[in-house]
């Protein structure tokens, strides 16, 4: 994995344009079935969010190409199977990976609609999500509300922790850096971090208060 991104991040360190383009191909390829399986995508978003304390690459611009790729990929493999149904989980490729297709059903079974931003944060689950979600007949304006919360919780969750690191070693070592970066990353990962948990809390205490609802004994 090394041998393929250190040449990558050297050619695309000198051509921004590249590198953003390349961060939005990485976020869309995530999402597709099979293949977001065997793209290293998060790998290469957290390697070329290193660019930016350097000033190579500016923040805003890493987190709209990850957060746009996402969006296209993510929408694009859940109209698939939204037009498509159940068929498309028993087609090739999908049919080949019946493991993570049952895993990615059962993902909904027990979140609902919820499994659209969990599975956001779920590899490999996260390749299979959206097509499930059309297959299993997800209306569009459901999808994209929960879809779009998540992909705005997940750009700042996979690029944050690469400029984080390596701000903190550019001040340790010295090295030229934009401070002013520093404070504005804390506040989007504080704020990142309140979203996810806040969710995530809120989600399992539904669950539960639903599963306490249907074992109590009916009259």
């Amino acid at each position: 994995m090394t041998s393929f991104l250190d040449p990558l991040i050297s050619f695309v360190s000198a051509h921004a344009w590249l590198a953003y383009l390349t961060l939005f191909l990485a976020a869309l390829l995530e999402a597709v079935p099979v293949v977001g399986s065997v793209i290293p995508g998060s790998t290469i978003i957290l390697a070329l969010s290193a660019l930016v304390p350097g000033g190579e690459l500016k923040l805003q611009w890493v987190l709209l190409a990850a957060a746009v790729g996402a969006v296209l990929g993510d929408g694009s493999a859940y109209w698939i199977g939204h037009r498509q149904q159940r068929e498309i989980l028993n087609t090739w490729p999908l049919a080949n990976y019946p493991r993570v297709v049952e895993e990615s059903e059962s993902f909904f079974h027990r979140f609902g609609a919820w499994a659209v931003f969990f599975g956001r944060f779920v590899p490999p689950i996260r390749a299979f999500v959206p097509v499930t979600a059309g297959a299993l007949g997800m209306a569009p304006a459901k999808f994209y509300a929960v879809n779009i919360p998540a992909i705005l919780a997940w750009a700042p969750a996979h690029v944050l922790p690469g400029v984080l690191a390596v701000s903190a070693l550019h001040e340790y070592a010295g090295l030229p850096h934009h401070g002013h970066i520093g404070k504005h990353i804390w506040i989007l990962t504080v704020v990142g971090i309140a979203i996810v948990v806040s969710l995530a809390v809120w989600t399992i205490r539904r669950r539960h208060r639903s599963g306490v609802a249907e074992a109590k004994p009916r009259a």
